[in-house]
């Protein structure tokens, strides 16, 4: 009995590692040990005042704070009876598509780019890659500058509050935006077509079609919905996010698992271009169409892809939706109706679909329930490390690590905000 031990992933988000059995010529067995240790932010919630509610959430996550404050919002305010103006939507809008840019950036040049070139990290690429690592991390700048100008802070902003926001940008940081996006659209056509021409291996790649899901954002692409396509044919409202996803504790993981139907399933940029694609516009649509073809379909690799079309298509969306922004005066806050209620608020997070749900009685928590789209993503990871690991039992040992690793990179999993260098121990 052999076994391939990764104790602690590289260039992920958090503690986590791989180790896969091998019997002979057999895989027996594969787990993604997840080190991090539970939060219990759900239980933190539970006797709290619901306006406490925003200022806890978003600190699951500093990448993915303004996914969690937003689903947080979402739930809390139809929960509330509360109905938001058109330049509210607007705004959240904006600063969700700032936090896209940074984070499927630093996945796309910083995480994921080196393996695709087999470098250790972009340090390493920079000598032979200096224009594309330095466009990756002037669009993850502007990503920040997006989400400081919507929310007042880079990590942990305050101002997206139920109701509204606690205060609008100016329309000269507005235009700054605007300028800045058109300024980066032909550096990001010019990584797309970098990334496009660039092979991606096939040593994890399936027989059977990968199942996806993402939210409806409606007749554009986009990344807020309130109920969730499945690449079955399926459509499903978020409030069936416990049918959705079917939570279940694992013995090797401090993070929970999902299935849909007994199966495993994707979410994230590679299930939205999948199943949204066609509602892509402009240079975004042009290179899906260039660049997609039925291996997205059996290939996680390919999110990376999928991830860096996302980024054009927001850096061409944000300039219009900027003098949509303007055209609106600021709004008063809403106040809630009512102070009892339950409801499930969801938003397309970097990584997948995010589930917020909560009951409320007497503007008190009874009931805190989130499902993050790497919970979602977990068991899918192993299918497709199990796959790996049969195809490349002839391979070196180096070269199954790296691999493997590859393999677990593609999800960009936020395990937690931090990354560790590799070490490799064989049993």
């Amino acid at each position: 009995m052999k076994k391939i031990k990764i104790d602690i992933l590289s260039r992920v988000e958090g503690h986590g590692g791989i180790l896969v059995t091998i019997d002979g010529n057999r895989v027996e067995e594969v787990k993604v040990n997840i080190y991090e240790g539970p939060r219990l932010i759900e239980q933190l919630l539970i006797g709290k005042d619901y306006k406490e509610c925003l200022n806890i959430v978003p600190r699951i996550c500093a990448i993915c704070t303004l996914s969690h404050r937003y689903a947080s919002i979402r739930a809390l305010e139809r929960a509330l009876g509360v109905s938001v103006k058109k330049k509210v939507l607007l705004m959240r809008d904006l600063m969700l598509l700032g936090e896209i840019i940074e984070s499927n950036a630093l996945h796309v040049f910083v995480l994921a780019l080196p393996d695709f070139f087999g470098f250790p990290s972009i340090t390493e690429m920079l000598q032979e890659h200096r224009e594309i690592i330095m466009t990756g991390l002037k669009i993850k700048e502007f990503g920040n500058l997006v989400m400081k100008t919507t929310s007042a802070r880079m990590i942990h902003g305050e101002n997206p509050i139920i109701g509204g926001f606690g205060k609008y940008p100016l329309n000269k940081e507005l235009n700054e935006i605007k300028r800045k996006a058109n300024e980066l659209v032909p550096m990001a056509v010019n990584a797309v077509e970098f990334l496009s021409s660039v092979k991606v291996p096939n040593f994890c790649e399936g027989k059977e079609k990968i199942t996806f899901m993402c939210l409806n954002s409606g007749e554009e692409f986009g990344f807020v919905g309130d109920t969730v396509l499945i690449s079955r044919g399926e459509e499903r409202n978020v409030d069936e996010y416990e049918n959705l996803t079917n939570e279940r504790v694992v013995s090797h993981s401090y993070a929970k698992r999902c299935t849909y139907k007994e199966k495993t399933f994707t979410v994230g940029a590679i299930a939205r271009v999948n199943l949204l694609g066609e509602r892509l516009k402009g240079e975004s649509f042009k290179y899906f169409k260039k660049m997609y073809n039925s291996r997205w379909e059996k290939n996680p690799l390919f999110n990376s892809y999928a991830q860096l079309l996302e980024i054009l298509f927001v850096l061409e969306k944000i300039p219009s939706l900027i003098d949509e922004i303007k055209r609106f005066k600021n709004p008063e806050i809403e106040i809630p109706e009512k102070v009892s209620g339950r409801a499930t608020g969801a938003v397309e997070a970097p990584r997948g679909t995010l589930y917020h749900h909560y009951d409320l009685e007497n503007g008190i928590i009874i009931k805190a329930y989130i499902i993050t789209p790497t919970d979602q993503n977990l068991d899918e990871m192993e299918r497709f490390l199990r796959i790996a690991a049969e195809n490349l039992l002839k391979k070196s040992k180096k070269d199954i690590d790296s691999k493997l690793e590859m393999v677990v990179r593609a999800y960009d999993p936020c395990i937690s905000c931090s990354a560790h260098l590799v070490k490799v121990v064989h049993k």
